[in-house]
């Protein structure tokens, strides 16, 4: 299995707050070392691998992982939570996951 990671970064240089915070996790969760690359879709630059990965997999929001699979397969993982249960086996909270879903569709609201 081959993992990418797609993180944003900003105009300023700076990466986007959720890439930042999604790749401090994973370091803390001792899980990084298993992304085989970690590539950029950098604002300063829309021609950039990150923003061709994000066109080509049909993505608008970083991060976002790619993982290939040992006979060619690819699954695209846009939500985290999904990321780390799917592919590290790894327990996420219902809150998580619902924080989540909500900060990436902000059409949806608590009823």
């Amino acid at each position: 299995m081959h993992i990418t990671m797609v993180k944003k970064v900003k105009a300023d240089g700076n990466p986007c707050r959720k890439s930042a915070d999604v790749i401090s996790e994973l370091e803390s969760l001792g899980l990084l070392r298993s992304i085989g690359r970690v590539v950029a879709a950098d604002e300063r630059n829309p021609k950039s691998e990150g923003f061709e990965l994000a066109l080509q997999h049909s993505v608008e929001a970083a991060p976002f992982f790619i993982v290939e699979q040992e006979d060619g397969t690819e699954a695209v993982y846009t939500a985290y939570s999904r990321f780390l249960k799917d592919v590290f086996n790894h327990d996420v909270s219902e809150t998580k996951q619902a924080l989540e879903i909500l900060s990436q569709n902000p059409d949806l609201d608590f009823l």
